[in-house]
């Protein structure tokens, strides 16, 4: 044989390899996503507003707080943790999240929830 051969075959393996590629960073990006899709697909039923802890008020502290809520089959919270702001605010957030009810679901799920203090509520 000879080398012309050779490069005519390396060459033609090389475009199918890149699409190999391509279709595997594919499926592996959507395999990634699904669970977050799953996570926020859950929609609340029942919400209860936290109540803004009066120092705060005179504090005037205001912010965001992000939590992380897992909720069971059922659509209820069994679990609520701080993923970040103000310490006098998380909790009053954290017991109004407790509350709240999500529509019921193939399983237990993991929501992120963002409340929002302001100083005028």
């Amino acid at each position: 044989m000879n080398k012309s051969h050779f490069k005519f075959h390396s060459i033609g393996l090389r475009p199918a390899a890149v699409r190999i590629f391509r279709l595997a960073a594919l499926a592996l990006t959507v395999v990634l996503l699904i669970p977050v899709a799953t996570a926020e697909s859950r929609a609340i039923k029942t919400r209860v507003a936290p109540v803004y802890p009066e120092m705060a008020k005179r504090m005037r502290i205001a912010g965001e707080v992000r939590l992380e809520v897992t909720v069971d089959p059922e659509g209820k919270v069994t679990d609520v943790k701080k993923v970040s702001g103000n310490t006098m605010l998380s909790s009053a957030a954290e017991d109004a999240v407790r509350k709240w009810r999500f529509d019921s679901g193939p399983g237990t799920s993991t929501v992120e929830v963002t409340l929002n203090f302001a100083v005028g509520q």
